[in-house]
């Protein structure tokens, strides 16, 4: 028997394993078909979506005309910008305002074919859509700038295929009609960069207080770093976040070859420096709000929040800045005299934490010499740490003369306080000062003599609390500051001011019944001047006049000031029971010291559409209201009130200037309207309820203050060193006493 011997070939025997070149092969082809599939299927779905769309695409005339809304700015009158009203709050640029740093920072983060594509970028798109489908969601963009702006104009944020297929083919359509430079400024206008901004222009101005011509390699990098995820990426928000991105520009840039190596390591290592610009409408909120209202009327909500029209109005930000300030120091003031600060409102009331609770005044960058609330959130025997929005300040003994030694005493934790910022730092820590925050509110007006231009108008003491402009809309009554259209009456029929009145008790038969009238310090002076009993504010003197000119004569001379309300001819208006607005009354006054002329009142010189075409222009509009010889004299005999009368105070100004007090029965309304020769200003002070100021709470004590604040700015600020015009000779012959 032979044997068998079985041996083993080296050959494979069963089936054989690919190699893993084969199997790389397979790989790459079954990727390949995949793609080529997706391109199949894009193909596709924009062909037959193009079909579908088209149709409903913006025409190319609606592209043509586009403009981007723009903010209605308004104007100082010195040519700068303070306020503006926006439904976005975008500043226009030119294509030549955008520096090449911010156009290659834009490029290199956003799209760096963007000078070479056709509006998108089919390399991109398709590793997208390769991308989603493995991920199973939307996980990837890949728009281009062209497709950013073509969705930021005319399409919504949501991710779907049906909008970006809509995206794709606007993009093609604006890229075949628009050259590179024309959709790149359209881009950099239209786009949102986080806090109300819109833009690359305003992105400088907010975040930097910049031109955008002057941003740096760092600053560009970071407004580009904003497009993809403004609130993600906000430096006021999230500022460890925005250097991250900020960088990752900056990186890019030096990889698509805009910058060298060392600009971009120097770049790198700088910190984020802001310089929030302050939000312009908190300088004169109630005087814009008067200019938005006029505007509105005129032309459109439309045309004004979004029309980029240019106002020229005829605000001065320096006076309206002591108007501020000599509002609410006048306004604190009264609240120290009465104690106001022992009864704070806290958050707690409202079911808020004082380390997390956020006040809506806080949006805008505190800066020194505003006056804000702040929330207590910690306190000892000694101090307390009070902070508003990032910002943390610290209350001492120092903070409080004049009042309870001990703090917990004064204040608790969640208190809401009343502050004036002294100064800021970077570290996000403030010097406060506390103020009182007053229950009564206040009102100014400055008025330009000659011209009629409002140059300050204080309405309220909060805007953001109450809209009611008390300049211009309150009816009060005008108290003792309606006697000189007495006494003008008088002057203008013949009455010099060294006529002789006697002061003393009378009794006058009314259609009423008896009237039995006394004056404010209940006394009598006799025999005594016009001159003396206006500068004293003497009632009986005042009702004396009015009866014997009769209260016809009385009413029309106001009329003719401009007074507009309904006066009632009844004996009592000679006193000031006439319902008055600021804005009438301070108007009035002007006349005095302009020659016996009223300048209308008016808060506009000039509008301008975007492109600078003339919408309107204001002159001066001036009515003859008494003569030369009777102003003169009204003048010469309210400067008394300052030298020897009820605003004595006023002196020590060491200026020319006149004016008179008003203070109404029970104290509900104090009043000071005066004068130099350039500017007139009134200033009442009182409780929209009309509850009592308070005993003697008379227009010297509680608005006289406010009115020498301002002048003394004001005079400065103006340099005016005027004299008013001369007193005609011969008017001060002694007369007939009235009896």
């Amino acid at each position: 028997m032979s044997s068998l011997t079985i041996g083993c070939t080296r050959g494979h025997v069963g089936p054989q394993r690919p190699s893993s070149s084969t199997v790389k092969d397979r790989r790459f082809s079954r990727r390949v078909l995949c793609l080529l599939g997706l391109m199949a299927v894009a193909s596709g779905a924009l062909l037959g979506l193009g079909i579908v769309y088209c149709v409903s695409l913006p025409q190319l005339h609606e592209l043509e005309s586009y403009r981007a809304s723009s903010d209605t700015l308004l104007y100082d009158d010195e040519g700068r910008v303070f306020t503006s009203f926006s439904a976005e709050h975008r500043v226009l640029a030119s294509s030549d305002e955008f520096p090449k740093i911010l156009y290659d920072a834009i490029i290199s983060i956003e799209d760096r074919g963007f000078e070479a594509h056709s509006g998108f970028n089919s390399f991109r798109l398709l590793s997208a859509i390769y991308h989603d489908v493995v991920a199973r969601e939307d996980a990837q963009g890949a728009s281009t700038l062209t497709m950013q702006l073509a969705r930021s104009l005319f399409l919504t944020p949501e991710k779907t295929y049906k909008r970006k297929i809509r995206e794709i083919l606007l993009a093609i359509q604006i890229e075949r009609h628009f050259t590179k430079q024309q959709i790149f400024t359209l881009y950099a206008n239209q786009i949102y960069l986080g806090h109300g901004v819109y833009g690359f222009a305003t992105g400088a101005e907010f975040y930097f207080d910049k031109k955008i011509g002057d941003l740096t390699l760092e600053e560009a990098a970071l407004l580009a770093a904003l497009p993809k995820a403004p609130n993600n990426y906000s430096p006021i928000r999230n500022p460890e976040r925005a250097l991250r991105r900020r960088n990752f520009v900056i990186t890019s840039m030096y990889a698509n070859e805009k910058i060298s190596f060392d600009e971009m390591e120097a770049a790198k290592k700088q910190p984020i420096r802001m310089h929030i610009r302050e939000r312009k409408d908190v300088l004169a909120p109630y005087f814009a709000e008067e200019v938005r209202q006029y505007l509105v009327r005129k032309y459109g909500d439309e045309a004004v929040l979004s029309g980029g029209m240019k106002v020229y109005t005829t605000l001065n930000s320096e006076l309206q800045l002591a108007a501020n300030d000599s509002v609410r120091e006048g306004l604190s003031a009264y609240a120290r005299r009465h104690a106001l600060q022992r009864h704070l409102q806290n958050v707690n009331s409202f079911g808020a934490d004082a380390q997390t609770v956020m006040l809506p005044e806080w949006d805008s960058p505190p800066v020194p010499g505003r006056y804000l609330h702040a929330v207590v959130i910690s306190v000892t025997p000694r101090s307390a740490l009070v902070r508003f929005g990032r910002y943390t300040a610290l209350i001492s003994g120092s903070n409080l003369a004049g009042k309870i030694n001990s703090i917990p005493h004064l204040l608790s934790v969640g208190d809401i306080i009343y502050i004036k910022i002294v100064s800021v730092d970077k570290s996000f820590h403030a010097h406060i000062d506390l103020r009182e925050e007053s229950a009564p509110e206040g009102a100014l007006l400055a008025i330009d003599n000659a011209s009629g231009e409002v140059k300050a108008m204080v309405g309220g003491r909060d805007f953001s609390r109450s809209q009611f402009n008390r300049a211009t809309q309150a009816l009060r009554q005008a108290g003792s500051s309606f006697k000189p259209y007495v006494y003008t009456a008088a002057v203008d029929q013949g009455a010099t001011p060294e006529d002789v009145v006697i002061d003393a008790p009378i009794t006058f038969m009314t259609a009423s019944g008896v009237y039995n009238p006394h004056n404010y310090d209940q006394k009598f002076e006799g025999k005594i001047t016009l001159r003396q009993a206006l500068a004293q504010s003497r009632n009986i003197p005042a009702l004396k006049l009015a009866d014997s000119l009769g209260l016809k004569d009385v009413i029309e001379y106001a009329h003719r000031f401009g007074i507009s309300q309904p006066i009632p001819a009844y004996l009592p208006i000679a006193l000031g029971a006439v319902d008055v607005t600021l804005w009438e009354q301070t108007s009035a006054f002007s006349a005095f010291p302009n020659r016996g002329l009223r300048a209308i009142p008016h808060c506009i010189r000039k509008v301008t559409d975007r492109d600078g075409h003339v919408l309107e222009e204001q002159y001066p509009e001036v009515q003859d209201v008494i003569g030369e010889r009777t102003a003169g004299i009204m003048t010469s005999m309210l400067r008394d009130v300052v030298s020897a009368g009820t605003a004595v105070a006023a002196k020590h100004l060491n200026a020319p200037v006149a004016g008179k007090t008003g203070t109404t029965n029970e104290f509900t309304d104090a009043w000071f309207i005066g004068f130099s020769p350039s500017l007139t200003c009134g200033v009442w002070i009182g409780f929209d309820d009309r509850k009592s100021l308070g005993s003697k709470e008379t227009g010297a004590v509680a608005a006289l203050p406010v009115w020498i604040d301002f002048m003394t700015a004001a005079i400065a600020n103006r340099n005016d060193h005027q004299e008013f015009p001369r007193v005609p000779a011969g008017v001060v012959l002694a007369k007939q006493a009235v009896n």
